[in-house]
């Protein structure tokens, strides 16, 4: 008779797991700014020049003197002599006298002597050479300095970050239209069993579409991996172990779906033990749903086995697949940054002690208040992942929530 596998509480098992893999740091390409969306940032990224280049408007209105405005108002405004006009795009070829202004419109370049703005709200036409000036500027007001945004020799952007948008534009902003980035892990990924057949198939009595595939591909999508589908593998040790003995050559990570419980025709764990050591790690995990997990290392690769249920495989990837991406990427062995809101759980839930239990839900609006309803169904069902729009994780020494209990949700 098989014996049951030994469960393993979420910490455990990372650590047996982590203590068990070598990371060598990412490596890294360059890659067009544009296409840096996302990636991680291998190198500081180190301006050659001021941003701004030249001392600025925020304004329409006036360039001038601070000091010839002091002391102005409504009823006794002051007189300045309008000496000329900076257009947009061009440089500011002379500079104030004192009592002397300049029109200038937004982003214009600030003339010599000159310190501040004013606004061309607080001005007045006394004729054709001269204005009113209303309301007093202070040095600075309304310009934005050279160099105030980004100084030549700083480190604008620094190893490690993720690049967003803004960063790109940062970038782009200095004039560096490349970048060096961490190369993206490859993951390969099998999906097993004899009644799974391909997306593009009509199932046929006793036969399911692979979902699994899929889902984890954009798992570790989204944690910037590559993954690289091997196709679905039948029950059988010879095929499943040429396929793995494979993946591990080709790629970083190799997670196969299906296969871990404890049954005749599970054969995931048999198979990391014999294709190398140290093999099979840990086999089962004190978390629901996802109960029948495998972590092991095979030359030197880690490699996860899957239980074969949806939404177990895609608890389970989120907590040990998605972190070991991040780490392979160069941001250490971390979960990405998830929002998270504080709701009312719709209805008592009951948990076992000794578990992490992951409880999918729905967040609805009832009453001016955020409700979290629990998404019931069996792991089996994709739908329960679909129709959530996160999870409410019940600590292991808890024994359940009760209706109307406040709860985090962590969002998908």
């Amino acid at each position: 008779m098989t014996e049951l596998f030994k469960l393993t509480s979420v910490n455990e098992a990372w650590e047996i797991f982590k203590n068990n893999i070598v990371l060598n740091g990412p490596t890294e390409e360059k890659v067009p700014v544009l296409d840096s969306l996302g990636r991680v940032l291998t190198r500081d990224i180190v301006s050659g020049i001021d941003i701004p280049s030249f001392t600025r408007s925020t304004m329409d209105g006036y360039a001038v003197r601070a000091a010839d405005t002091f002391g102005a108002s409504e009823a006794m405004p002051a007189v300045l002599e309008v000496s000329g006009e900076v257009m947009m795009g061009e440089e500011a070829l002379t500079g104030l006298e004192p009592e002397q202004a300049v029109r200038i419109s937004t982003g214009g370049m600030l003339p010599g002597n000159a310190d501040s703005v004013v606004m061309v709200e607080y001005t007045e036409e006394l004729d054709s050479r001269s204005i009113l000036v209303v309301r007093p500027v202070a040095p600075g007001e309304n310009v934005v300095r050279k160099g105030e945004d980004i100084r030549e020799g700083q480190v604008i952007i620094k190893a490690g970050t993720i690049m967003r948008p803004q960063e790109l534009g940062g970038l782009a902003g200095v004039g560096i239209l490349s970048c060096h980035v961490a190369c993206k892990p490859r993951v390969g990924i099998l999906s097993t069993g004899d009644e799974l057949v391909e997306p593009d198939m009509v199932p046929g009595l006793g036969q399911i579409r692979d979902i699994n595939s899929y889902a984890i591909s954009g798992l570790v999508a989204e944690a910037g991996g590559q993954a690289i589908n091997y196709g679905i593998i039948r029950d059988d040790f010879n095929f499943l172990e040429e396929t793995v003995k494979k993946a591990v050559s080709e790629t970083d990570i190799v997670v196969v779906s299906g296969g871990s419980s404890v049954g005749t025709r599970d054969v995931t764990s048999k198979v990391l033990d014999s294709i190398g050591k140290p093999g099979v790690l840990v086999h089962g995990v004190s978390v629901k749903p996802g109960k029948p997990t495998i972590l092991g290392v095979v030359s030197n690769k880690p490699v996860l086995g899957l239980p074969g249920h949806p939404a177990s495989a895609m608890v389970l990837a989120d907590i040990f697949l998605v972190p070991l991406v991040r780490a392979m990427l160069g941001l250490g062995f971390t979960s990405p940054d998830r929002r998270t809101v504080r709701a009312l759980i719709g209805r008592s839930i009951a948990s076992s002690g000794g578990r992490l239990d992951y409880v999918r839900v729905a967040l609805n609006s009832e009453n001016g208040e955020l409700r979290a309803d629990p998404v019931l169904g069996k792991s089996s069902l994709i739908m329960t992942m679909v129709k959530a729009d996160g999870v409410v994780i019940i600590p292991m020494a808890k024994e359940g929530l009760e209706a109307g209990e406040e709860v985090e949700v962590v969002l998908f």
